[in-house]
Parts: C-alpha cells; structure tokens; sequence
C-alpha cells in the first residue's frame, strides 16, 4: 500500500486481563473471570487472560491455571496467556489455555535482565530450546516479541538501526531451527515511541523483511500511544495489541515506567471514524472499560468509556 494509505481492517488484540491485571492489586479470581466474558461478547477474536510466571515475582498470576481452567468459553474467541521460558511452557501446556507458541528478544540487555534474569544475547539463545519444545509438542511458532524496541527506561534512547540489528539476530536465531513466527511485535514497552520512530523502525524491518507480518505493542505512557498507532495504520500494519480502558503497564520496567497499554476502545473507536474496521462493538467494549475500572477502583485513562461518540461510522467514513 502507499505511504498514509489506511487498511481497510484491523486486528485489535486484548491485554486487559493479563498485562493489565498484571500491574494492579492481585483481582480477585471471579473477577478476571468477569472481565474476560464480557470481552468475548464484544467481537475481539484474541484475549490474552493470564501469564505463566513466577507467583512470587508476579503474584497477580498465581492463579493462571485456574483462570484456564474456568474461563466460560465463546465459539471463536481465541484465549491464550503468556510463558517467558520452559517451565512458564510446560505450566501452560497443562492448563487448557489456547496455546499461541512465541519467542522474545530484548533490544536493552537491563531490561532482558529484569524481565528474564539474563542478557538480550543469552535470552536469544534461550529460545532455540522453547522452538525445540514447541516442534516436540506438533506446535507452530506464531509469534516473536522484541522487547523495547523504541527505547529503555533503564538504558535511554534506542536507536531503530539498534532495534532492526537486534532483530536480526533475534531472526537469525529462529532460523537456525527451520522455523519462522507468523507475526513479529515491536514492543513499545516503555512507551518511549513517537510516529517518526515507528516510521523508521518499520521502514528498517520492511525493507529487510518485506514478507514478514509486523504488528507493534503499543503504551500509552507519554500519549503518544494513538498517534503512534495511526503512524503505523499509514505504514500498513494492520494487527495490534491494546488493553481495555487503558489498563497495564510492565512490573519490571521500573517506575511505573510502562503506563496502561494503548486503550482497545479509543484506539477501536480512532479506527472506525477513519473508515477501518475492527470487527469490534464500541458500546460493549465501553461497558467492559467501566466494568475494569469499577473491578480496579480507580481511575482507568480510556477516554472512550466517559465521553461516547459524535458520529456514527457511516457518516466517518464518508467525511
């Protein structure tokens, strides 16, 4: 497509329950339940429920398996969770969640060090043995994460020629097992992203990988989440994660550095009045946005939920 083209649809997939569960006070398990549910009624295809990891580092998550084991399932709806390493695997493979195979790459080693305990060089090593694991069990890879792609809390600015050479080592790793994932995510997982960044960062890995499917991470932490969606909605990427109400952040980005990620029902209702569709029900998503605030407490940042629309998505289309 052209440059500043808009696709005529998009994929929006769901973090609440996980990465934004993830940041808050442990939720109570009929809780997560709840929220998830209501989600499946909204027309998201993808909801990522809970995280395979250490319950004393992430106690949000120690409930994983049960939540698995108890989601009320909706024909359709793809319910998946997360794992960093094998024994996050094997935990997921036990418990019923569907299984979406990934790997993850660090462009900051700080940040591969908090997150995984270990260096951005050892967690690519790291993931010949997950693919391994995954072709032992029949599995596809369908995903790769680069983490911090845009920039650091810890090490600062990332340049996107650092990101685009850790990505290729992050590529030439996978392809040392006769495999390549499906999509690859360029995590903003900071927040530190602006549109020229994503522009260039896009710009890089097109060019090198012009047949691999990208789709971008996005938070909110500076606003600049929607606009950095739109920058690559012009780029042509037509699959993004987002998190309902604005709910999120990542516990081992260190002062509150990661806020909420890019908000599902804003970033559905900016796709809409632009004449994009995501497939997606905009008052549902916005009761499920009130439902996540009132299960939190607080304050949540969607704007959506609070203000409505203006315009309906006819009369956006052809403004």
């Amino acid at each position: 497509m052209n440059p500043g083209d808009l696709p005529s649809r998009v994929l929006i997939q769901e973090e609440g329950p996980r990465e934004g569960f993830q940041s808050e006070a442990p939720v109570a398990l009929p809780d997560k339940l709840r929220l998830i549910e209501a989600l499946a009624t909204t027309g998201l295809s993808r909801i990522n429920c809970v995280s395979f990891v250490d319950p004393q580092r992430v106690p949000q998550m120690a409930d994983a398996e049960e939540v698995a084991r108890r989601l009320a399932r909706r024909p359709g709806v793809l319910y998946t969770g997360i794992w960093l390493n094998e024994q996050g695997f094997e935990r997921a493979l036990t418990s019923g969640i569907d299984l979406l195979p990934n790997v993850v790459a660090s462009v900051s080693d700080t940040f591969a060090m908090k997150n995984n305990r270990c260096s951005g060089a050892e967690l690519i090593r790291r993931q010949g043995a997950m693919i391994e694991r995954y072709k032992a069990e029949g599995l596809a890879l369908d995903a790769a994460h680069v983490f911090t792609a845009f920039g650091c809390h810890f090490e600062g600015d990332i340049a996107p020629e650092k990101s685009h050479r850790d990505a290729g080592r992050a590529a030439a790793g996978v392809r040392e097992h006769d495999t390549t994932p499906r999509t690859v995510y360029l995590c903003d997982t900071v927040g530190a992203a602006n549109p020229v960044l994503v522009r260039r960062l896009l710009g890089l890995v097109r060019s090198r990988w012009p047949d691999q499917e990208f789709a971008l991470h996005l938070h909110d932490t500076r606003g600049m989440g929607l606009a950095n969606a739109l920058a690559a909605l012009e780029m042509g990427v037509v699959r993004f994660d987002a998190s309902v109400a604005g709910l999120g952040g990542c516990p081992f980005a260190g002062n509150r550095a990661a806020a909420g990620n890019v908000c599902t029902e804003d970033l559905a209702l900016m796709c809409e009045e632009m004449g994009v569709d995501t497939g997606l029900d905009l008052d549902a998503l916005a009761a499920c946005a009130r439902l996540a605030q009132d299960i939190v407490g607080h304050p949540l940042p969607g704007k959506f939920m609070n203000a409505g629309r203006i315009r309906h998505a006819s009369a956006a289309a052809r403004a």
